[in-house]
């Protein structure tokens, strides 16, 4: 049956940012899939911890400051102690700034490309290491951006890192391939997270994002679980280094 190829059960996955928002649907779409997880961050995950158990499956919170990449080490070794292994990797955590270019700060570019791009380099190197030790192959998934395609205003360094995120995807889904690791992304649209907080409350802004989206609506955190289903699962198999807009319909325009 091909809905069999969709299912995660005893998978492990780690996912980053699992707390809340987009990190807490994708957390659970997983789980409800069949995959045990791990969630990173420095929020409290209880109630993403709560919620996955009531769907049968193991939760371990693993709290760590993903904006120091030093830590990735012991990420790996806490899922590796409580589980056993790990088969699925999705990095969901991301912060966003907001100035003007010609006032941008050094601080606003940093604090950004180091959380949305240089940890989720190395957490991803490390995990794939793993993979290739284990020799069972897995699945890395980044959270892109529609700013993976589009310039944005006032957010050069969430540009850059997301579209830095695309680019980094594709490479390593050439390097990685051969070792049976798939390697893609998911580009939400405009989604109603604590990062879209100050668009939707100007009424401005929100009235022109609306008028854009062809399916009339802001995405909600459910919306990446079919997605990311698909990207961690077999039914993905010959699928590498895409990225995968879930944007109802934003880039069509």
């Amino acid at each position: 049956m091909i809905l069999d190829q969709f299912t995660l059960t005893g998978k492990v996955a780690i996912v980053t940012g699992a707390s809340r928002g987009l990190g807490r649907g994708i957390a659970l779409a997983l789980a409800e899939a069949g995959a045990d997880i791990v969630g990173v961050g420095i929020s409290d995950s209880s109630g993403t911890a709560a919620e996955v158990e009531a769907l049968g499956q193991r939760y371990l919170a693993v709290r760590e400051d993903l904006t120091d990449h030093s830590c990735v080490p012991r990420i790996v070794e806490q899922a590796k102690h409580a589980f056993g292994h790990v088969d699925i990797l999705v990095n969901n955590a991301g912060t966003i700034r907001r100035n003007d270019f010609v006032d941008f700060t050094e601080e606003d570019w940093d604090a950004v490309m180091d959380l949305n791009l240089k940890t989720l380099f190395f957490l991803s190197q490390a995990v794939a290491r793993e993979f290739i030790a284990q020799g069972t192959g897995g699945n890395i998934i980044h959270i892109a951006s529609m700013l993976s395609f589009q310039g944005g205003i006032r957010v050069a360094s969430y540009t850059s890192s997301k579209s830095g995120v695309r680019g980094l995807t594709m490479l390593m889904a050439n390097e990685l391939a051969p070792h049976g690791i798939n390697v893609n992304a998911i580009a939400p649209g405009y989604m109603a997270t604590d990062n879209t907080e100050q668009l939707r409350a100007d009424e401005t802004r929100n009235r022109e994002i609306l008028a854009r989206i062809p399916a009339g609506r802001w995405g909600l955190p459910e919306d990446l679980a079919g997605a990311v289903v698909f990207l961690a699962s077999p039914a993905s198999a010959y699928v590498n280094g895409h990225t995968l807009a879930v944007d109802g319909g934003w880039l069509a325009r």
